[in-house]
């Protein structure tokens, strides 16, 4: 890491999973860092020192370290802070509805709060998932509409994708390299100078801030692609007496093979989401494969419904629970979760549906208007569970405590189907037939 520019104010606009901890490591580089966001409740626990994610290690700490030696503090006033910083870092979430389309309302409303506090010489990079001509097309005439300023002669404009895991952020912000593409050749200079100064990890510029769009959508699309080819050829393999783990583990020991675990379907933020950044401008003769992808992962959930309803005869009436809410194990998060497509559809199949996650509150679950189960319990009555998410409570569960048991579904190919039938229990999964 290079020296830091002494007394250099960055303004971090929003302070969401990945806002803060790079708040906290670009203070903990010596810089001072007005974090921005639009939650009350946010900027009065990280003003008092506190993280409000609770499940990134370390971050609690780098916010109480920043903030006592006053590198770091928070605001409402997202104008304000831009008025005091020379550089300017933005990641607020872009979402999708059910139906795929994009909602950039998020983005466009802290973009013209930056332009309104912006000032000449800034540098404003976005690290906000994007569709591929965002920067250049959409935040530009923004932030040049608020500011009355021109980008690339009063102040300079850049893309550079957040490229971390839940649980592990700082951990990856020493490990990948920062890609980093402007809208012109000095706003990449400068946004590398400011990268390589708070980050201890390389730093690759490309050509354009399309390109750095184009890299994070990519490496997000290949994933989900890899897991529908996974879940396709588990799904083949399993109709024909292949023992789907064993393959795939004698396939993956050849070093260019890299398939990827099966499951009962992709949630977060990011894979179920991202392709649908390329396919909203893609015309219908392009991206086969990752509309391909995008809908054998969504059709994963009715794959194992199907499953339990052979063997069970039916669903309509059933007790099924579900296990796990969150979209990936041990991390509190339900964005576009597996979980709720199952109890979606269990619902509109006559299941009487059962629902446990120990990151949720039962009134954070009260919306998928399902009971509440209880472990803790000697005895819990019903005919089915699925694992859907693989939190560490669940590694060692007594299949025999659920009375009446017939079958478990594994949706992450983590369970011992021995635990399972000495229970009396049938074990399926993607792949796995009884």
């Amino acid at each position: 890491m290079l020296p830091a520019v002494v007394n250099q104010v960055v303004a971090v606009v929003g302070l969401g999973k990945v806002g803060l901890p790079l708040a906290a490591q670009v203070a903990q580089s010596g810089k001072t860092v007005v974090g921005c966001d639009t939650n009350p409740q946010v900027v009065a626990t990280v003003n008092s020192g506190h993280s409000h994610i609770r499940e990134e290690p370390g971050l609690d700490q780098a916010v109480a370290h920043a903030v006592a030696r006053g590198r770091l503090s928070a605001t409402l006033d997202t104008e304000a802070a831009v008025a005091t910083a020379e550089v300017v870092v933005l990641i607020v979430p872009v979402l999708v509805d059910r139906d795929h389309r994009i909602d950039f309302s998020h983005l466009d409303s802290a973009t013209r709060a930056i332009g309104a506090g912006l000032r000449k010489g800034c540098v404003v990079i976005c690290e906000t998932t994007v569709p591929v001509g965002t920067t250049r097309h959409r935040l530009a005439p923004t932030l040049e509409e608020a500011s009355h300023l021109r980008v690339g002669r009063d102040f300079y404009l850049a893309f550079s994708p957040e490229r971390i895991y839940a649980g592990r952020v700082f951990e990856d912000l020493r490990i990948y390299p920062k890609i980093v593409g402007g809208v012109d050749q000095e706003s990449t200079a400068k946004a590398v100078d400011f990268y390589r100064d708070v980050l201890e990890a390389e730093v690759w510029p490309v050509d354009n801030a399309e390109t750095a769009e184009f890299s994070k959508l990519a490496e997000t699309t290949y994933r989900d692609v890899n897991i529908a080819l996974a879940n396709e050829l588990a799904l083949y393999g399993g109709s024909r007496d292949v023992n789907v783990a064993q393959a795939f583990r004698a396939s993956n020991s050849q070093p260019f093979s890299r398939l990827h675990q099966p499951g009962v379907g992709v949630g977060g933020h990011c894979i179920p989401v991202y392709p649908h950044f390329l396919l909203a401008d893609a015309t219908r003769d392009e991206l086969a494969l990752p509309r391909a992808g995008r809908r054998i992962n969504d059709h994963m959930a009715a794959v194992a419904l199907e499953s339990l309803a052979k063997e069970l005869g039916g669903l309509d009436g059933r007790r099924i629970l579900v296990l796990g809410v969150s979209y990936r194990e041990n991390v509190k998060e339900m964005a576009f979760s597996s979980a709720l497509a199952l109890v979606e559809q269990l619902h509109a199949a006559g299941a009487n549906v059962l629902v446990h996650d120990p990151l949720f509150t039962p009134a954070e679950l009260a919306g998928l208007e399902a009971e509440i189960a209880d472990l803790s319990s000697p005895e819990i009555p019903v005919e089915a569970v699925i694992l859907q998410a693989n939190h560490e409570m669940y590694r060692n569960l007594d299949w025999a405590r659920f009375r009446g048991l017939k079958v478990v579904y594994d949706g992450r190919g983590v369970i011992d189907p021995n635990a399972v039938r000495g229970a009396g229990a049938k074990y399926l999964g993607v792949g796995i037939g009884a």
